[in-house]
């Protein structure tokens, strides 16, 4: 490490560089050694191995007898505490099953952090799609039907500073203007669902309804991904609206109070 990249160290505070050894983990690196992790969080070895010690100590992480570090299960009990994680999972589930048995395709369930869906809970369906998410994995709300949902019902102020940001393709269908986003995002709150068509994958569509909390605000969405040939929308939309709603109000939420 260059002298320059230690003072960038020193000058971080202790929780910077805590939450930067623990952010060393993703989906493509779910599993690292010591020096992966003080290159990956940008600190020195002596430094890595201590934070490293004290994470794996407390539960944070898990270290294997070959000497790699894995996320520990201590985590995972303190995720289970978040409303918009695991524990709205346990509540939806038995709907995204009945969503499942009603269906047979692709469910899933997913909330807003910031610009970017997040998927909670998927259930793999017996169609086969380009597009594989996984639990944890993110989209720009923009590209999935859940992130239309979760977009179209999010503050005023922040739909506008989202539409005229950058929007990424990732098909020739994504929705990269907009005056279109904004269109859709309008057509998404007349019509409680939200449909996308090729704009992950040329081969997928994805029916989506928003989940609403005990206050009636949007808190997350459920959505079924189907191949775009042969898709029934309009006989997918009543099962992923009914889905929407038993989740909502198993959440508290009361339909008749607003």
């Amino acid at each position: 490490m260059t002298t320059d990249a230690v003072r960038g160290q020193a000058a971080r505070s202790a929780p910077d560089r805590l939450l930067a050894v623990l952010a060393a983990f993703d989906h493509a690196h779910p599993a690292l050694c010591l020096t992966d992790i003080s290159r990956r969080a940008g600190l020195t070895l002596t430094t890595a191995h201590r934070l490293v010690g004290a994470l794996t100590e407390w539960g944070a992480l898990e270290r294997d007898a070959d000497g790699v570090y894995h996320v520990g299960l201590r985590l995972w009990e303190v995720a289970a505490l978040a409303p918009r994680g695991l524990a709205l999972r346990q509540v939806a589930l038995p709907y995204l099953e009945d969503l499942y048995e009603a269906t047979h395709e692709n469910v899933q369930l997913a909330v807003r952090d910031g610009a970017e869906v997040v998927y909670i809970e998927w259930i793999s369906g017996r169609s086969a799609v380009g597009v594989h998410i996984r639990v944890g994995a993110r989209w720009p709300l923009h590209a999935t039907g859940v992130g239309l949902a979760l977009l179209a019902h999010s503050d005023q102020a922040f739909q506008e500073e989202y539409c005229d940001g950058p929007l990424a393709a990732f098909t020739p269908h994504t929705i990269t203007d907009p005056g279109r986003l904004r269109r859709e995002l309008a057509e998404v709150r007349r019509s409680g669902v939200a449909v996308s068509s090729r704009q992950v994958t040329d081969d997928a569509l994805s029916v989506a309804a928003p989940v609403r909390g005990r206050e009636g605000a949007v808190t997350a969405a459920v959505s079924v991904v189907v191949p775009r040939l042969g898709a029934q929308v309009p006989g997918l939309i009543p099962a992923v609206r009914v889905a929407a709603r038993g989740i909502s109000r198993a959440l508290g939420w009361q339909p008749q109070s607003h």
